[in-house]
């Protein structure tokens, strides 16, 4: 292996695609599943009604999301391993699983945001 393959930039890396991926996630459903959430937790106003503003943007959202979610499982699952020294942040089984995590939540709040008109109006 090589020392750029160890480096702390591939693992800077990894991390801002799963940070990208789960702020794509964000936006893709700004304007349609985080006003439901709200609502149903009982946040109200009128700035909610705001967000559906965003809704042209939507599909620019999900592509960037898409993106970077892609990216981000290529990274994490696909990509050649790297050593890590001993008693660094990714030599600990945690920072896998985190990443796993966030990605895997992304993705589900892109599949939300994919198929709302679907099951949005099983709560209206």
């Amino acid at each position: 292996m090589t020392d750029t393959e160890n480096s702390p930039a591939n693992e800077r890396r990894s991390r801002w695609l799963v940070a990208g991926g789960m702020l794509g996630a964000f936006l893709a459903s700004s304007c349609c599943i985080v006003p439901l959430v709200l609502i149903s937790l009982g946040v109200s106003g009128a700035w909610i009604g705001q967000l559906t503003a965003l809704e042209p943007y939507k599909p620019l959202f999900l592509l960037v999301a898409i993106g970077f979610l892609a990216a981000g499982f290529w990274d994490v699952y696909f990509r050649k391993t790297s050593v890590c020294e001993d008693g660094s942040y990714c030599a600990r089984p945690q920072s896998s699983v985190i990443k796993q995590v966030a990605l895997w939540s992304g993705a589900l709040v892109v599949l939300a945001a994919l198929t709302i008109d679907v099951w949005a109006p099983l709560f209206y």
